[in-house]
């Protein structure tokens, strides 16, 4: 077992859930109530990174990371660290290729709040940020709980991103997948197929745990 590569993905994988849930509520909550020029847009640049192949987004983040483009500029003038082949770039990424992982379980949440419940909220006084917080966020718990797992479990799984964007450095960007890729490479299939497993127990037990407590608390609802 390559522990190292293991707790790299699990910082990864939860500093990815972390950062992105924030992000998709402040995303999801205009796109399931607001209507506005660009709107279609916004919904399929939000589905494309479940369209494209992870090399080609991965090729074009690399571009976009490297020294001379221009986030990857901003980022060594700021840091004076970059990009490229690092933990860094390697979760900035993550970030950007999650988001539909992240936002789709949230925003469909949302639009399944009836308006009556935001508008009573208002009616007794409530500001829009007391409504997200006493109202909305309390009955799109589902969403959110589906955000967390499937954004911490494909990040756990990525494999054309990471390598792309983060290489396969020892300690630094090697993830698991790229760990199971190296084993198949040198004949391991023995320590390949143990990390396998891991990260089949892993994602099985999130998903689990997500149906079993939802269902738990939809029958105290009831």
């Amino acid at each position: 077992m390559d522990w190292s590569a293991l707790s790299l993905s699990l910082q990864l994988a939860v500093m990815t859930t972390l950062l992105l849930l924030p992000l998709a509520v402040m995303l999801a909550r205009p796109l399931a109530w607001v209507s506005f020029p660009g709107k279609g847009l916004i919904d399929a640049l939000v589905t494309l990174p479940l369209l494209l192949p992870p090399t080609v987004l991965g090729f074009y983040l690399l571009g976009v990371f490297a020294p001379q483009g221009a986030l990857g500029q901003a980022w060594l003038a700021l840091t004076g660290r970059g990009l490229v082949f690092s933990f860094d770039g390697l979760l900035l990424a993550s970030l950007l290729v999650n988001i539909p992982f992240a936002v789709q379980p949230v925003q469909r949440a949302f639009e399944a709040i009836p308006r009556e419940a935001r508008e009573a909220a208002w009616c007794c006084g409530l500001s829009s940020w007391q409504t997200l917080w006493r109202v909305e966020l309390p009955l799109a718990w589902p969403g959110l709980a589906s955000a967390m797992v499937l954004t911490f479990v494909h990040t756990l799984g990525e494999f054309g991103v990471v390598l792309m964007v983060g290489g396969n450095l020892d300690g630094a960007t090697r993830t698991l997948s790229i760990a199971i890729y190296d084993r198949v490479q040198a004949f391991d299939d023995t320590g390949a197929a143990r990390m396998s497993l891991l990260l089949v127990l892993i994602a099985f037990a999130a998903v689990g745990s997500l149906h079993f407590f939802t269902r738990k608390v939809g029958r105290r609802g009831n």
